[in-house]
């Protein structure tokens, strides 16, 4: 069990750190948007992926850690299938056909499953009223946001893309919310050292992808524009390194629920690049839908973040 006291850090890091996690992750949806112009979707994460995971891993042995056995790898694999593979590949996918503003927000409602899918605290979570009201909230900011595009869906058959992006992003966070949970209960051994083979997992499951979908027959390297080049390396970089260092190491220092606020910046930042940046346009419905996702968000955050005030409060000190 963890240590409910948490480590002192420099406000400043604290700082920086947090303007990472909201910041980068919040920009990848629209750098996903923009590498996928010339990269397709498979190859786009094998790439991500691979080249992130053969960093982490490198940087861990060349720190001494060492790699972990099976036991150790297999709950890693898992993670990274269902995390990156399912709920990272679900945003890539979806990215063919949405606004990458209208993805960031739908992705901001995983908290939603957390609790839904959270089988051991069903009865802590179902019997809270800001939960509940919480979960309430984000039923019905999902129907606003994307009530105008279901609807399209079924009076004119050229949504039938948007419908079914819409479709694999709700199965992608539903993966993503699950793979956090198994990790949570299940993982093992270094953090680093398990973020490393999860990439790798997933990046494997790219490549097999792509061959799947036939991707390299129509990829000509010579065709694709630096700015898909520079979109990619920069979700290597900063998405799939520095973004996710600067959570891991947030969650030893600050509370769980105070870090888990990225869920509700991000889309703020997603929006705003897609507006002033690729052009995208949200009306005012699908604004009070974002208002309505993020006030559930908040709702529920804010009852784990009193529970684990009382908690502290019980804890005897050491």
């Amino acid at each position: 069990m963890s240590n409910p006291q948490h480590k002192k850090a420099p406000p400043a890091m604290v700082i920086l750190a947090f303007a990472t996690v909201y910041i980068v992750w919040g920009s990848t949806y629209f750098f996903i948007q923009v590498a996928l112009k010339d990269f397709p979707p498979m190859i786009m994460g094998a790439i991500r992926f691979m080249a992130a995971g053969i960093i982490l891993l490198v940087w861990c042995l060349a720190n001494g850690e060492r790699t972990g056995t099976w036991k150790e790898i297999k709950p890693a694999v898992i993670t990274g299938l269902m995390l990156l593979l399912g709920g990272t590949g679900a945003v890539i996918w979806a990215e063919k056909w949405l606004p990458s503003s209208l993805v960031a927000v739908l992705i901001s409602s995983s908290p939603f499953w957390f609790v839904i899918l959270d089988f051991p605290r069903w009865r802590e979570n179902l019997s809270n009223r800001s939960v509940i009201t919480g979960l309430i909230f984000g039923f019905i900011g999902v129907t606003l946001l994307f009530g105008e595009n279901v609807v399209g869906v079924f009076s004119s058959t050229h949504h039938k893309n948007e419908l079914l992006g819409l479709f694999i992003l709700l199965i992608g966070t539903m993966s993503w919310a699950g793979g956090s949970l198994y990790s949570k209960y299940h993982s093992t051994g270094s953090t680093m050292v398990n973020t490393a083979w999860q990439m790798l997992a997933a990046g494997n499951a790219f490549v097999v992808g792509s061959f799947l979908f036939q991707e390299w027959n129509g990829l000509k390297w010579q065709a694709v524009a630096v700015s898909s080049w520079l979109s990619l390396l920069y979700l290597i970089v900063f998405g799939s390194l520095a973004a996710y260092s600067a959570y891991v190491w947030l969650l030893h220092v600050r509370p769980p629920a105070q870090v888990s606020t990225y869920a509700y910046v991000n889309p703020v930042i997603a929006v705003l690049l897609g507006v002033f940046f690729a052009g995208e346009h949200m009306s005012l419905l699908q604004v009070s839908g974002l208002v309505v996702i993020l006030s559930s968000v908040l709702l529920i955050n804010l009852s784990k973040y009193r529970n684990e005030k009382r908690s502290m409060k019980k804890a005897p000190l050491d």
